[in-house]
């Protein structure tokens, strides 16, 4: 049995893969200010993708219903979870190997999703799309597949619980963490961190006690930065903090899981994730906001 992939493969190394057991999944989408149901990425992904790939949605597969402190992009409900992975026809250990248009930090959300899951073979295309198309990979389009072809269903349901010590919830469990001397990251860019700007959210600014490293820092042209210049970062950062100290942020629960990616390449893996972000946090406005570098 090949070496899993557990955290970023290259397109070379996905494009040789001929006769391995794969779920590739596609998950781009965009963004938009209104935070309303996006379908660009879905389109996308039907005009041309990695042959064989499944379509995640971010609203729809990778995150849960809207709530009161949840954020955004609430984490999603293990039982809807395991449909998703079924509808995949996901078996146990079979690898995964996920990627988006962007940067890689929807594709991250699903490695999370599946590593919180206890599914470690998983890892994020380096570079996405654009680096499978630079690498000459092959293109598959909806007119290739005949609509009647049925859809790969497991031979059985997956199984999913999140692994909760991997997971902050909800306010109180940061709260807790920060009381306990825990380090918490915020992966927004330094003006919203600096409360300079908020484009998304009813308040600006960071909690307080908070350190910014904005994720896109984890990359260099497009592609992640070597592990060992990772790994270098990230120490200078945590200042001798171990990574179970540590829990990581951003606007939404999103964008963050790209640090929980770059910190496991990097073998720094322990960190977890405080799922509402900063859209949870400001959802009550009683709750403290700091400004300025921190």
């Amino acid at each position: 049995m090949s070496t899993p992939w557990t955290t970023l493969v290259d397109a070379g190394a996905l494009a040789a893969a001929t006769g391995r057991a794969l779920c590739i999944v596609d998950c781009r989408f965009t963004l938009s200010a209104g935070g309303a149901d996006d379908g660009a990425g879905e389109r996308a992904w039907r005009a041309g993708r990695v042959p064989g790939a499944f379509y995640a949605h971010l609203q729809r597969d990778l995150s849960g219903p809207l709530g009161p402190g949840l954020g955004r992009h609430p984490w999603p409900d293990a039982g809807a979870f395991a449909q998703t992975l079924a509808r995949w026809g996901l078996q146990p250990g079979m690898q995964v190997v996920a990627y988006d248009d962007a940067d890689g930090a929807f594709a991250a959300r699903l490695w999370w999703l599946l590593r919180c899951a206890g599914h470690r073979a998983v890892a994020v295309l380096d570079g996405g799309w654009a680096a499978w198309r630079a690498a000459g990979g092959a293109v598959e389009a909806a007119s290739d597949l005949s609509p009647t072809s049925p859809r790969p269903v497991a031979a059985e349901r997956p199984r999913v619980a999140f692994d909760e010590s991997r997971l902050l919830r909800d306010a109180d469990a940061l709260q807790h963490h920060l009381a306990g001397g825990g380090l918490l990251l915020d992966a927004r860019a330094a003006p919203r961190f600096r409360g300079e700007v908020e484009p998304l959210d009813p308040r600006a600014g960071h909690i307080p006690g908070a350190r910014n490293r904005a994720y896109a820092d984890n990359l260099d042209a497009g592609r992640f930065k070597p592990a060992a210049r990772l790994a270098a970062e990230f120490d200078a950062l945590l200042a001798g903090a171990a990574p179970e100290r540590v829990a990581v942020m951003c606007g939404s629960g999103v964008t963050a899981c790209h640090h929980l990616l770059a910190m496991a390449h990097a073998g720094r893996e322990g960190a977890r994730l405080y799922a509402p972000s900063w859209s949870g946090w400001v959802d009550d406005p009683e709750r403290a906001v700091a400004t300025g570098a921190g």
